[in-house]
């Protein structure tokens, strides 16, 4: 693809996340002027005037491209070395798309947290994706970045203290500000959808090791009540999240060559203190977790003001635990909203740090804490406002 016209497409620049994307390239890379981007969508119009809106330069390239006319997809495919896609749910509207990528050998990039699907891509398209040179790189968001590089950062630090990465790890919510997409919450409802038409898929969706084609591993704790945890001395919560965010950490453990080690176990919880008020929270989240995904979720294109995404945050805590209790701990912090601030911002990043740092990266269907590791903490840190720190 070195003769692309462009580096990165972001198609759905019309969209509520697609245009913070966009924005966010225009601002943070304006005086790049070796970085070659295009905005894509359905409407010239409708991308003109978001052009205007976000403030990029009056020359930013437009395409128009359309999810049901695969003609317009490989056209715009086959102008860039990569595409960021913010088009879902993905289940709906996203295989024209990876499997253009994938014929053309040009890098993708997605905000999927759909692992039936994700499951079902992998299973299809795999081969020819190395074959073509693709490099297919899902949930590159809030679900999976933070949660994917805090288990390999806090397992680095495992490594340094214990001589050895740690076979239990746990992922943890310590604070978390921001509203959950309308994008979220249609992927959630088209995978409930999907799954009440054909319930074999059941089976995949309840699987941890659903996106490890090949390979099952341990038994893994099920996370869907309240429970107090001694070690940390809190209530901790279901967290809604850990349905996609727990597949991704396998994978991407089984993509780098089980570096944890084939016994591993992992899970994500929301912590809510401790005592009395601790509990009171906890059943408290489980009853807004409901809501999320009911008549009153937010529909896609919905999303938070300006204002409530600078004000956004996340705080996530990783403990490590080795075979004789010792635990080591790191922290992964976000200074915008999850769902829009902080999420426009990795998928950026991740895009830029596969094409300028990590180049090297085999073809395939990847996670982008497998593909991009040290490299793309670093340039989250550097330019996405996350933070990675071990903790005493």
């Amino acid at each position: 693809m070195s003769s692309a016209k462009f580096d990165i497409v972001v198609y759905g620049a019309t969209g509520f996340t697609g245009q913070l994307v966009a924005e966010y390239l225009a601002a943070h890379y304006k005086d790049d002027k070796a970085l070659k981007w295009a905005m894509a969508g359905r409407s010239l119009d409708k991308l003109k005037s978001v052009r205007e809106a976000i403030g990029a330069p009056a020359d930013t390239p437009l395409i128009v491209a359309d999810a049901s006319d695969a003609a317009s997809l490989k056209a715009m495919v086959a102008q860039t070395k990569s595409v960021i896609t913010t088009v879902g749910p993905y289940q709906i509207y996203g295989e024209e798309l990876l499997a253009a990528c994938v014929a053309g050998g040009t890098d993708y990039f997605d905000l999927c947290g759909e692992p039936v699907w994700m499951r079902q891509m992998i299973d299809k398209y795999e081969a020819a994706a190395k074959a073509s040179g693709a490099r297919i790189v899902f949930s590159c968001g809030y679900d999976s970045v933070p949660f994917e590089l805090g288990t390999f950062f806090v397992q680095e630090e495992a490594k340094r203290v214990f001589g050895a990465a740690a076979a239990r790890v746990k992922g943890r919510v310590r604070d978390m500000r921001g509203t959950l997409s309308g994008g979220t919450a249609a992927s959630a409802k088209a995978t409930f959808d999907a799954v009440a038409k054909d319930l074999s898929l059941v089976a995949i969706l309840n699987d941890h090791f659903a996106l490890t084609p090949g390979f099952a591993g341990p038994k893994q704790p099920k996370g869907n009540k309240a429970a107090f945890e001694e070690d940390l001395q809190s209530w901790a919560a279901p967290f809604m999240m850990a349905l996609i965010n727990t597949r991704n950490v396998h994978r991407s453990n089984m993509l780098m060559g089980f570096p944890y080690g084939q016994e591993f176990v992992y899970d994500e919880m929301v912590l809510t203190g401790p005592g009395e008020k601790g509990e009171a929270n906890a059943k408290r989240v489980m009853a807004v977790n409901a809501e999320k995904t009911g008549p009153k979720a937010p529909k896609p294109g919905e999303g938070p003001s300006k204002e409530e995404r600078e004000n956004g945050l996340f705080n996530l805590l990783y403990v490590a635990i080795a075979p004789d209790g010792r635990m080591v701990r790191a922290g992964v912090t976000g200074d915008r909203d999850p769902g829009y601030g902080s999420t426009s911002k990795m998928i950026s990043e991740c895009a830029i740090c596969m094409l300028r740092d990590t180049p090297d990266v085999a073809a395939g269907f990847w996670t982008p804490g497998a593909a991009m590791q040290h490299r793309l903490i670093k340039r989250l840190q550097d330019h996405a406002g996350l933070t990675f720190e071990v903790e005493g």
